[in-house]
């Protein structure tokens, strides 16, 4: 991973054209290619950025790009073009490093999920009829090229089911499940192969989201999963 921290303008050009005034900004480059402009706010998310795949070209800035900067004073260092395949371009004209390094930090081992949704997974497992009446676990954790699924069940019909376990269901797990579902279900035993969602708590837009893609909703409890009491008629308060 590339750091680097500049004076800069950063200019987008495809499906709609986006202009940042030049001004001091984080720029990472990742191993993948990737380009994201960042500003010392709103956390994670970017001002601008281009996804992978696409081609970073470092050249020397021309006059007239030197005429359109704001800080007519700023001589311009080098100019970054960044092209995907789609012919969509993110240039960034530098006036000034004030930073560059390079970290390698080496494979990722992945998120790994937090002790409730891990111990919700293993208690959905062991208990699959909380999912639906007469379902059984087929396996937990199948692994597939693109990440494992969390349980893989039979319904009461006998029809395979891959279910997404979530401590809060958002669209990112919808979109997670609905990668899983594609590939598998081009497995001839999965060709029928539905979808569910279980969480704690669903979000409306996932829960829309989920409805389109054909996958279903599911709510579970996961106090009453461990097989405690959460009704109020033997406590005093």
């Amino acid at each position: 991973m590339r750091l680097v921290i500049a004076r800069c303008q950063v200019d987008y050009a495809g499906k709609l054209t986006a202009h940042l005034p030049m001004a001091p900004r984080l720029l990472v480059v990742k191993a993948d290619g990737s380009v994201s402009v960042h500003a010392d706010d709103k956390a994670y998310k970017p001002l601008n950025w281009m996804s992978a795949p696409c081609t970073l070209t470092v050249r020397e800035a021309p006059d007239d790009l030197a005429a359109t900067t704001a800080d007519l004073d700023a001589s311009l260092h080098e100019v970054w073009e960044v092209r995907n395949t789609s012919g969509d371009t993110l240039q960034i004209a530098i006036a000034e490093i004030l930073h560059d390094s390079s970290h390698d930090l080496g494979v990722d081992p992945g998120l790994q999920k937090d002790g409730v949704e891990k111990h919700l997974q293993a208690l959905l497992a062991e208990n699959p009829s909380a999912l639906g009446e007469g379902w059984t676990l087929v396996q937990r954790e199948f692994y597939t090229p693109i990440g494992p699924v969390d349980l893989v069940c039979r319904d009461a019909n006998g029809h395979y089911v891959a279910i997404e376990v979530k401590r809060r269901g958002d669209i990112d797990g919808v979109e997670q499940l609905t990668r899983y579902l594609a590939l598998m279900r081009r497995e001839q035993r999965f060709a029928t192969l539905t979808g569910v969602l279980a969480a704690q708590q669903v979000k409306p837009q996932a829960r829309v989201l989920a409805v389109d893609r054909g996958i279903s909703v599911i709510t579970v409890d996961y106090d009453a999963l461990r097989g405690l009491d959460t009704t109020s008629e033997d406590r005093l308060f």
